[in-house]
């Protein structure tokens, strides 16, 4: 298990380097890769695919609203509820961030074989499971 704490912890520090670079947290960016390609989501589902706490999750939303990337819609059908969505200005920054730091992670990925990257996914799938 401390294998996988530090190859965790390896890929988050690199990972994290580049979204500062960005000019986002990464749980700032964990919210726009969700919310991007997507007619929005509830606090919710954006929890749960973000695994951000809802209590955590309100207040990077409402950093990201501040910063006119994120809007809370109210459907007019349940006025007791809201939709996060990407604004104009934050499906921009979606369109520039996103690539822009996959293509970082894929210069390390690139140094596994197909092969390689099948075996470790399988593996780490066969432990989630497992739990």
């Amino acid at each position: 298990m401390r294998e996988l704490a530090r190859a965790y912890q390896a890929f988050a520090d690199y990972s994290a380097k580049h979204i500062r670079e960005l000019n986002l947290t990464p749980s700032q960016f964990d919210v726009i890769a969700t919310l991007g390609n997507t007619n929005g989501m509830s606090m919710s589902d954006l929890a749960e695919k973000t695994l951000v706490t809802k209590g955590t999750l309100t207040g990077i939303i409402d950093r990201l609203e501040k910063k006119d990337i994120v809007a809370r819609i109210v459907p007019p059908e349940n006025r007791r509820s809201f939709t996060i969505v990407l604004t104009p200005e934050g499906e921009k920054v979606f369109n520039i961030v996103f690539p822009a730091h996959v293509a970082y992670l894929k210069e390390r990925f690139d140094r596994l074989s197909v092969r390689e990257l099948e075996k470790t996914r399988r593996a780490l799938e066969t432990l989630r499971k497992i739990f």
